[in-house]
């Protein structure tokens, strides 16, 4: 009798010990709360470009039932604002703490429209790493910086942890740290988390925590850069990093304005101004939007017609305006010497 009450003891222990383990596991698949995965200021110098394509179809759509991806899309892009300050080093940082279970570093930083996509075949993610984090969780980090990676496989660390510098390694066309959430091996939309019911917007649960969700959770559309220029130029000199002086020669063929911007929609208008040193109008332009795009570069400018342009400060201002109200705006300035 007594060896059949000792029994039953240790029976019901182990069933108490596992049902006490269950809400903890529970617990624990959704409970995972990300912060930014990089060092900057979401809406002045970094922009969260794209979402995770939540249609399992041949559609686009993301949390919000926008279109803010592309087909396949499995992470979210935070894009900083051209080469230069790829250059000067944005950090990227653990969202969450874990154990790395993989890394690769050396790929170079190249646009892959230029280079190919058969030269990333395979390696699609470039640069980056892998955080396990249990529960059936684990975080992917993609297109950081050649030779920035600062973890190793096995080693243990903690939300906020640098783990290196954004890139444009692997499938990218333009600097930015890729995130992608896994939950047992599936994609995690991050603002839509598990268990979400409705169709759009965040879920009950956003892997997120409450500051990041205030930092990203704003408008998509952007005025992200802009500048003068001394003639027409193309998108990839724009997007160097190169075109953002403050002065020019007063020989200068013409003064141009640029501008490059992230989810205009079809029917915005684009409204540009120049301002001469004395604040006479020099030049004023609108634009409609035809067709929603990721990303739009446009530029108005006039050319010289005397020997040289008066010198002085130079004044641009660039206004997007959205069903006839003004949305957002930007302005530049450049000093003719």
């Amino acid at each position: 009798m007594v060896f059949i009450q000792r029994i039953a003891v240790i029976v019901l222990l182990a069933v108490m010990l596992w049902a006490s383990a269950q809400p903890l596991a529970q617990d624990k698949a959704t409970a995972l709360r990300l912060s930014l995965p990089i060092r900057c200021v979401p809406g002045r110098d970094c922009w969260l470009v794209n979402h995770v394509d939540l249609d399992s179809g041949p559609g686009v759509i993301d949390y919000a039932c926008a279109n803010r991806s592309y087909d396949g899309h499995k992470g979210i892009d935070i894009a900083i604002r051209d080469l230069v300050a790829m250059k000067n080093g944005v950090d990227v940082l653990a969202a969450a703490g874990g154990v790395v279970k993989g890394a690769r570093d050396g790929m170079a930083d190249v646009d892959v429209a230029i280079a190919g996509l058969a030269s990333v075949k395979g390696r699609e993610c470039g640069n980056g790493l892998v955080i396990a984090h249990g529960g059936g969780w684990e975080t992917q980090y993609c297109h950081m910086r050649r030779g920035s990676v600062v973890v190793k496989p096995g080693a243990t660390i903690v939300q906020g942890q640098k783990l290196g510098l954004v890139g444009h390694s692997g499938k990218a066309q333009f600097p930015h740290v890729h995130l992608s959430v896994r939950h047992n091996k599936q994609v995690v939309g991050p603002f839509a988390g598990l268990g979400r019911k409705r169709a759009c917007g965040l879920g009950p649960a956003p892997q997120r925590t409450k500051k990041a969700l205030a930092a990203l959770n704003i408008e998509g559309t952007a005025l992200f850069n802009a500048g003068f220029a001394s003639a027409a130029l193309k998108p990839e000199k724009a997007r160097s990093g190169l075109m953002t002086g403050q002065r020019m020669s007063r020989r200068a063929a013409a003064l141009v304005l640029w501008v490059d911007m992230y989810w205009p929609k079809a029917g915005d208008e684009i409204l540009f101004r120049i301002t001469a040193p004395d604040g006479r109008l020099l030049l004023e332009k609108d634009m409609t939007v035809k067709k929603i795009q990721a990303r739009r570069f446009v530029f108005v400018g006039k050319k010289r017609k005397t020997s040289l342009w008066p010198p002085g400060v130079y004044r641009g201002e660039i206004v997007l305006k959205r069903k006839g109200a003004r949305l957002l705006s930007t302005g530049r300035q450049v000093d003719l010497r």
